[in-house]
């Protein structure tokens, strides 16, 4: 189910923030120096809905985000899973939150 869940929010985030990700969530970022220095500093969120913030910040710069093929294993919660429900929830009020903060 969480690979439903996923793809649920990346479809969400596709649909407001205006991008077409395949995985939202990925923790997988490059971006030159000069991104780093203006966005890092600027970063509210913790856990998950840094995913969601980044995101939205390069998109709100006018930034193309390209996507690369990662090869990638999914672990039990006995191997280390952390993501939960309210983990996705929170990811899906992030969407919002910065939704409205781009036409806001």
């Amino acid at each position: 189910w969480h690979r439903m869940i996923n793809r649920t929010i990346t479809s969400i985030a596709n649909s407001l923030l205006g991008c077409q990700l395949t995985d939202i969530e990925t923790c997988y970022k490059m971006f030159p120096l000069p991104v780093a220095k203006a966005v890092l500093p600027q970063l509210l969120e913790a856990g998950f809905g840094i995913e969601i913030e980044l995101t939205a910040a390069f998109l709100s710069r006018g930034l193309t985000i390209a996507e690369v093929p990662i090869s990638y294993s999914r672990r039990t919660y006995s191997e280390g899973k952390t993501i939960g429900w309210r983990d996705g929830i929170h990811a899906v009020w992030c969407i919002w939150k910065y939704r409205l903060r781009a036409i806001g």
